[in-house]
């Protein structure tokens, strides 16, 4: 493989990482956000440029030859160093503009987020927020984000975290499920209801045995990958589900079951990377992230 003669062309070396990553041609297009034919082509004309091939199809997912396993190690390699260039770029920028990218749940995102943004509205108006709303956990190194709002510490030494407070969660039902369903006066009477699953159910079982509560997969008759999904679910009557007080005291026609239990807490996190922290954008939105976050 001789490429001295070539010139070097990024966006396709980043077309073919992405896709090598990704394992597919469709999941890669949507993480860069091209439609599949254009990210073809780009993968199509690095082959051309190198005269190597670089995938097989193997039925529906993209294997490596052994050429393209090669390049990977050196296309990792420059794709770090262009994160590297892009962060200290974004960095180094003391204008109060531009774009920021804040990753939370989904539930967090749609019912915490927004009186951020109007704050923020008011102090920067140049300023544009995207929310990426995701519940897994998104990739700061990358730039997918940011700033990441996390239930769980940041452990790469390069990111900066920052634990903002201990936030509180109970278990919530509708008004008209525990109506019909009647209201029970301690988690043992949890037995007798219907829950509503966030992910796994069986991560949720073995998650509250610990605290007490016992419950069964049977007992998960409804649920869903998606905290909004799940949480709407719940104000539909389909059973209990745990939720943030915040969220679940400010829902008309929600209430919590079994009050007086103690709270289910878990830590609210604040991430960015070290260079985007000396950011004035990034810096401001983290501080104004941290106040609010802070507050009961």
């Amino acid at each position: 493989m001789d490429t001295r003669g070539s010139p070097f062309d990024w966006t396709q070396l980043r077309a073919f990482l992405v896709t090598a990553e990704e394992g597919s041609l469709s999941a890669a297009a949507r993480k860069l956000g091209l439609t599949q034919p254009t990210l073809s082509r780009q993968v199509a004309a690095l082959e051309a440029d190198l005269g190597l091939m670089l995938f097989e199809r193997i039925g529906r997912t993209l294997e490596l030859t052994q050429g393209g396993l090669e390049l990977l190690e050196h296309a990792r390699a420059m794709g770090e160093a262009a994160n590297r260039v892009a962060l200290a770029a974004t960095g180094q920028s003391q204008s109060v503009s531009g774009l920021v990218r804040i990753t939370a749940s989904d539930v967090f995102s749609a019912h915490l987020l927004p009186p951020v943004l109007h704050r923020l509205r008011n102090i920067a108006p140049d300023l544009r927020v995207e929310i990426v709303a995701d519940n897994g956990i998104r990739d700061l190194m990358r730039r997918e984000a940011d700033i990441a709002i996390r239930h769980v510490r940041p452990d790469q030494p390069d990111l900066f975290a920052k634990l903002i407070r201990e936030a509180r969660g109970y278990f919530y039902a509708a008004t008209g499920y525990l109506d019909a369903r009647g209201r029970p006066e301690n988690t043992a009477g949890f037995k007798d209801h219907d829950f509503i699953s966030t992910g796994d159910p069986a991560q949720m079982i073995a998650y509250l045995a610990p605290l007490g509560i016992h419950l069964t997969e049977a007992q998960f008759r409804t649920g869903s990958q998606s905290g909004l999904v799940a949480w709407e679910l719940a104000r539909q009557g389909f059973g209990i589900t745990p939720m943030s007080d915040q969220v679940g005291d400010a829902t008309p026609r929600i209430e919590r079951v079994v009050p007086d239990m103690a709270p289910i807490t878990f830590p609210v996190w604040l991430a960015t990377h070290r260079e985007l922290h000396t950011s004035r954008k990034i810096r401001l939105v983290f501080d104004v992230l941290a106040e609010f976050l802070a507050q009961e």
